[in-house]
This record gives structure tokens, C-alpha cells and sequence, in this order.
């Protein structure tokens, strides 16, 4: 076997300098406070996939590419092993023909970002670090992300996790989760929204003099190291799908930060079996005003059901245009369309009273879709990303179903535990002040 030429990474804003991926998932931002892309996308041939493989499996040949001449190459599969302990199955929707829902909520905190969080944690646990202080892990989270994050860092060593979520916009179950690790972890609930969260998280890693005194890392999407790991599931599932039907399986993912739906547009670039990607948003219309043809033009996020994806400024955006660095090109891949919080009601409540499918309301968006999809007459294969369990949303999606939601083992643990937050200022500053309070804690 030839030797892989190895991969090198550099900013969305400039095209260097290079740096391995380990230092790009160590920094988590480059320095001129841009997103880490690979100097370009490998290729990677459908059949070099064993058939019989793990969602693990998949994962190792998947990410050796972007791993190529890296210290952490050689653990590639180990870290894959490590983070990816359950499954990512993909269902037959019942009563659907020809319809799917790819199941990515059956992690420790119930939601998909339990795949990239876990990936994350293994990489950095095996990288040497010179600095003996503790990595202050931060992180913005609109709901899944924080307890992901935590539930893969906890009481790990050397390592301290921040975790910065508007107050108010998160479920209740969602704001227990994050604050009831203790430890090593801690949630501060900021009197905001997830872009005041994700603005002052971006600041503070691109502080060089805070850096100087307080060594930080991040585990958002801007993180190569989750981002990457996500394009597995993708990958396993439409591999899976193209050996039964000698087809592209199409996705319609809901999205907020883009850190999915980009995961799942990677894989298709880099020439696995995907065919039409599209992208299910709440009321916050960023992105579909974009491919709509206006100009992009961020702004405040609105709350809705769907908080997860209650974002106005999606920070992989850069990703997304140096991946088609065409406009036109860009808009021609992708449609995306906004989803109301009366259709999410009304999405939930029919699935689950016709079909005995319940979404959480995030995963109704992409349902909304799909049912537009078929009452148009479209009859190709979809599948819906299904990112969370609606056990975590159990005051909205209860009284819709008019029965009450079986609650997963580790969801219900986390929510006998005792949770506490503490309270932040919606500015730069006020978390700049508090890390540095807390540096020696």
C-alpha cells in the first residue's frame, strides 16, 4: 500500500499558512478567527467500504484521508471505536414508501451531537500538550450541543468545560442536562440569544492575550474535530442504502449552525452515494432567503419550537462557501426552506396520530418537507435526519401526541441528577472576566 500523501488545513480566510489537522482540532479557530478547511476535499471510492462494517468501520476509512501523515493517524480506528459505542440506524418510516428516518438520537444525551462530542474528546485525550494548566473546553450551545460536550469531557483530567446558553431559550430539559454535571463542567446561562452565546465564545478564542493566560479550545461545529466525525453516519447510511437499491439516498436535514447539513454535503463531495440534499430551518430565515437569491444577511435570531436551530448567523456558512466558492454553483446543490412553529405542532401531531411516529420539533421541520415532497408527487427516496429524541422536548410535544414520552436510561439519569447554572452578561467582556476569575478554580 502506497504511502498517503498527508492532509493540511488552513483558514477560510486565507490560504496559509498549513497547519495538521491535530493543531487545527487543538485550536478549534485559526488565528485570524476563521474556520479550518482542508486544503481540498479527498476522494474516496464507495467499494473501499467493507460491506459488513461498523458505523465504527465506516467512520476509520471514511476520516484516513483527512488523518494522513498525522500523530493521530495511527489511533484513527481506536478513536472511532471509543466514540462510536451506538448506533445511527435507519428506519423505514412507517406507512412511507419509499421513505426513511436515519435515527441519530441514541446517545448518552439523547441528540446527534453526542457522535462529534465523543470524537472530539477521544482526539484531544491523545494529543501532547506542553502547557501542564488545564484546556478550558467553551462552548455555545442553543439547546443539544452543551450536554454533548459535557457528557464527553466529564470528569475527564486537565480538561474544564464552559458552557455559555441563552437563558430562557432552551427546553427545560435541555438546561437540566446542561447544568447538572458539576465537576469539571459548568453552564452559564447568559441573558441573551445563541449568537450573543456563539459571538462571545469566537471572541474569546481569538483573544491571544486571554489565550496567553488561560489555554482554550472549543467543541462547537467551527471544530474540525466535530464536524468531521459527523460525515460517518451519512456515509454508512447511504453506502447501506446504495448496495440494497444501486442508488443516491437524498436527505433533508434540519439545521441551524450548518454543522450537519455541511457534514452530510462533505460526503457527497468527496464521491459517496448521496443525491439531493435538503436543508429544513425554523422561522430564523437566513438560509432561505439565501438560496432564495438574496444576499446573505445575518441577524438576530428568533426564538421558536425548534430551539436548537434558533440562529441567525450560522458560523459554518464560511465552510459552505469555500466548499462551492460559486454562488450559482452553491444554490443549484442546495434548497433549503423555513418551517413555521404552527406547522412543527402540526407535523408532530400528525405523525405520531397516523403514522405512530413521534419528531422532536427540530426533526419535524425536515418531516414538514418530506410530507410537501410527497403531496407534490415526488416518489424518490428521502430520508429525514432525525437529530434529537422528543423526550427532550416533552413540554411541547406531549400535549400533541396527548400521551406522555417514554424517557431514555441516560436522559432520565441526567435528569435525577441535582442541575445548577450561574448567571452572564450577553457581552464579550463579561466572559472574558469570568474565565479569568476563574482560571485558578
Amino acid at each position: 500500500m502506497s504511502e498517503v500523501e498527508p492532509l493540511r488545513y488552513h483558514s477560510t480566510r486565507s490560504a496559509g499558512p498549513t497547519v495538521p489537522i491535530s493543531q487545527a482540532i487543538a485550536a478549534g479557530l485559526a488565528p485570524d478567527g476563521g474556520l479550518y478547511v482542508p486544503e481540498a476535499l479527498p476522494s474516496i471510492d464507495p467499494a473501499a467500504f467493507d460491506p459488513h462494517g461498523t458505523l465504527a468501520d465506516t467512520a476509520a476509512i471514511l476520516l484516513a484521508p483527512f488523518f494522513a501523515g498525522d500523530p493521530l493517524a495511527d489511533e484513527l480506528a481506536a478513536i472511532c471505536v471509543e466514540a462510536f459505542t451506538f448506533d445511527a440506524p435507519l428506519h423505514a418510516l412507517p406507512a412511507h414508501p419509499n421513505t426513511m428516518v436515519l435515527e441519530l438520537f441514541h446517545g448518552p444525551t439523547s441528540a446527534f451531537k453526542d457522535f462529534g462530542a465523543r470524537f472530539l474528546a477521544a482526539c484531544l485525550r491523545r494529543l501532547p500538550r506542553n502547557d501542564a494548566r488545564p484546556l478550558t473546553i467553551l462552548v455555545a450551545t442553543s439547546g443539544d450541543t452543551g450536554a454533548a460536550v459535557a457528557a464527553a469531557f466529564h470528569r475527564k483530567p486537565n480538561v474544564r468545560v464552559v458552557i455559555l446558553y441563552p437563558d430562557g431559550l432552551v427546553s427545560p430539559r435541555q438546561a437540566h442536562q446542561l447544568g447538572c454535571f458539576g465537576d469539571n463542567v459548568t453552564a452559564l446561562r447568559v441573558v441573551g440569544r445563541f449568537d450573543d452565546c456563539q459571538r462571545m465564545v469566537k471572541a474569546a478564542l481569538n483573544d491571544a492575550t486571554l489565550q496567553a493566560q488561560l489555554p482554550l479550545s472549543s467543541a462547537n461545529s467551527i471544530s474540525l474535530g466535530r464536524l468531521l466525525p459527523q460525515m460517518s453516519y451519512y456515509a454508512h447510511a447511504a453506502l447501506s442504502w446504495w448496495r440494497e437499491h444501486h442508488k443516491p439516498l437524498n436527505f433533508i436535514v434540519p439545521t441551524g449552525n450548518l454543522g450537519n447539513a455541511l457534514a452530510c454535503l462533505w460526503v457527497r463531495e468527496i464521491g459517496l452515494p448521496i443525491g439531493s440534499l435538503r436543508l429544513a430551518c425554523n422561522a430564523n430565515t437566513t438560509l432561505p432567503d439565501y438560496f432564495s437569491g438574496a444576499p446573505y444577511t445575518p441577524r438576530e435570531a428568533v426564538a421558536t419550537l425548534a430551539n436548537a436551530m434558533d440562529v441567525g448567523a450560522p458560523s459554518n456558512f464560511d465552510r459552505l462557501r469555500w466548499t462551492y466558492p460559486d454562488v450559482h454553483a452553491l444554490r443549484e446543490q442546495l434548497q433549503a426552506a423555513s418551517v413555521g412553529d404552527a406547522a412543527i405542532r402540526q407535523t408532530i401531531s400528525n405523525h405520531a396520530h397516523e403514522y405512530g411516529y413521534v419528531f422532536c420539533p427540530h426533526t419535524a421541520t425536515a418531516a414538514h418537507l418530506l410530507d410537501q415532497l410527497r403531496a407534490s408527487g415526488d416518489a424518490t427516496p428521502w430520508t429525514v435526519v432525525a437529530t434529537a429524541h422528543p423526550a427532550k422536548f416533552e413540554s411541547v410535544v406531549e400535549p400533541l401526541i396527548e400521551q406522555p414520552l417514554a424517557v431514555p436510561a441516560s436522559l432520565a439519569a441526567m435528569l435525577a441528577r441535582p442541575a445548577s447554572s450561574e448567571p452572564l452578561a450577553a457581552n464579550e467582556n463579561a466572559l472574558r472576566q469570568w474565565l479569568l476569575q476563574h482560571a485558578q478554580a
